[in-house]
């Protein structure tokens, strides 16, 4: 294990200095690039690393499709020996799907059909520098390069998404993503971004306006701002705060209205601010799966006798999409 350990931490590092290589000038991620994989203190990351040690090189002439439902790669011949099995244990896959020489994994999220709610109504990303806040294992960041982006940058805290991001990096033989493992908050703040997603994150916060000031801080001028967030019906007024936990989660604080958010983002200096979408979450977009292991999933944190109501008697999920851009 400790060999297959010392080859994940290598690819990762490989990964990481290449995908680096394409940020915008003084941006300071010096550290990221000189960071020691081995000395991650979590409990998991040393057989996750394993994992990422373990998995087959890409075919000579492989193909990739980053512009379909399922991020894919593909080669006259699918099967990869190990593959399937190494991929299982960086269980739980959230974000997705994926398609990767033949292995199909339904992850918990279609995040697909985020994907396709918002593509229409966002600047084109076309030759943009982009920044993903809460990236999970980047499967946007795929998109985004499907789309055009000339580089796609992931922060992302969750140590097992940071390998799962790497393990696709790997197959799909792609530098033109990166993942920074920390916080926006403690992500270097610059204004070198053409393009900042912060996508369920917001309402994870105890201070949305530090966020938003924070989001803004990583757009150039003129640049966009694409945020999604929980939110309940209501006027300009309302905000709920959940007493406990909110549809199973305990980090929830603020579900504001969709006009409280407009005000948010206008008070925090953003213009052009536009709502373009409002979806109730169901189980056609997260449903359990095997590929997220002994996990609960929507369907468990509804009122089974009234799913327009949580289990905690709070209204069901509901996701809102806005863009906005910082003046310039």
């Amino acid at each position: 294990m400790e060999r297959q350990a010392a080859l994940g931490e290598e690819r990762i590092a490989r990964q990481t200095l290449a995908a680096l290589a394409h940020l915008p000038r003084r941006m300071p991620l010096d550290d990221w690039c000189e960071f020691d994989w081995m000395s991650v203190n979590h409990g998991d990351w040393p057989r996750w690393l394993a994992a990422v040690g373990r998995l087959p090189e890409r075919p000579v002439g492989a193909t990739n499709h980053l512009d379909r439902d399922a991020i894919t790669a593909m080669a006259d011949s699918q099967v990869l020996p190990g593959l399937e099995a190494t991929l299982r244990d960086l269980i739980p896959w959230r974000k997705g799907p994926y398609d990767l020489f033949g292995v199909a994994i339904d992850t918990e999220w279609r995040s697909d059909l985020k994907w396709d709610r918002l593509v229409d109504h966002i600047q084109p990303l076309a030759g943009r520098r982009v920044l993903d806040i809460g990236s999970g294992n980047g499967y946007h960041l795929w998109r985004m390069l499907g789309a055009g982006a000339d580089f796609a940058l992931g922060v992302e805290p969750s140590w097992v998404f940071v390998a799962q991001f790497h393990a696709v990096a790997h197959l799909l033989g792609e530098t033109r993503a990166g993942i920074v493992p920390t916080t926006l908050e403690r992500f270097p703040q610059r204004p070198r971004f053409d393009s900042v997603f912060s996508m369920g994150v917001l309402y994870h916060r105890r201070d949305p306006f530090t966020h938003l000031g924070e989001l803004k801080a990583c757009l150039r001028p003129g640049g966009e701002l694409v945020l999604e967030t929980l939110v309940v019906e209501g006027d300009a007024t309302t905000i709920l705060t959940p007493a406990d936990r909110y549809a199973g989660m305990r980090n929830v604080w603020f579900l504001p209205s969709p006009i409280a958010v407009t005000g948010w983002l206008k008070r925090m200096g953003f213009v052009a601010v536009e709502l373009v979408d409002v979806t109730v979450t169901t189980e056609a977009e997260q449903h359990y799966s095997e590929w997220v292991g002994q996990r609960q999933s929507l369907v468990d944190f509804l009122d089974p006798d009234d799913p327009s109501r949580t289990r905690e008697g709070l209204p069901a999920p509901r996701r809102a999409i806005f863009t906005a851009r910082r003046p310039v």
